[in-house]
């Protein structure tokens, strides 16, 4: 069985230092924000910051992760106050405000489910919201308000086009509850 090391307390400072500065690197550049510019706004080297966080992602990764988890959450929320059609229509609103607030989240959602393998593996900091739509989905399609053939992943990948396209379209997220509305009338059963 494998130890785990407790942080010393100044490489546990240096890495919450990091996270802040990161979140708000990201807020203002997006994910391609600066590593070097943040690892000099949190005063340790690049080489601290990527003997915590060894890529990118992986700061993105820490960076949001709470906020994955939060927006997750949500869905059992939603999937216990509202009908199962309008619970999964309300969480993909959340989530695509989420995505255009939080510039890194739609990054990592869109590297997540991007590409043709598997999605929901358990490997992903995004495996939270696989499973939140999942059960939304699942749910819809039960009580008769999504079509049969509709996989949560697509919903995840339709879901992050529709974030895409309402920031470019309206800034801050206009026309998201438009757009939303535009896609579920294709996938409602």
């Amino acid at each position: 069985m494998a130890q785990v090391r407790t942080m010393r307390a100044d490489a546990r400072r240096n890495h919450e230092r990091l996270l802040k500065v990161a979140v708000e690197a990201f807020a203002a550049h997006g994910e391609g924000a600066s590593l070097d510019d943040i690892a000099k706004r949190a005063g340790v080297g690049s080489g601290t910051l990527y003997r915590h966080f060894p890529t990118r992602r992986a700061l993105l990764e820490a960076a949001y992760v709470d906020r994955i988890e939060s927006i997750a959450a949500r869905a059992g929320e939603l999937g216990e106050r509202l009908p199962p059609g309008e619970a999964l229509v309300e969480w993909l609103h959340e989530l695509g405000a989420g995505m255009i607030q939080i510039r890194g989240l739609r990054a990592l959602l869109g590297s997540a489910v991007g590409g043709g393998g598997p999605a929901g593996d358990g490997t992903d900091c995004c495996d939270p919201l696989l499973r939140a739509v999942a059960r939304l989905v699942g749910a819809a399609q039960e009580a008769g308000a999504l079509r049969g053939d509709v996989e949560p992943v697509d919903v995840l990948r339709l879901a992050h086009g529709v974030a895409t396209a309402s920031e470019l379209a309206g800034g801050e997220g206009a026309y998201l509850r438009r757009y939303l509305e535009l896609l579920m009338t294709g996938l409602r059963a």
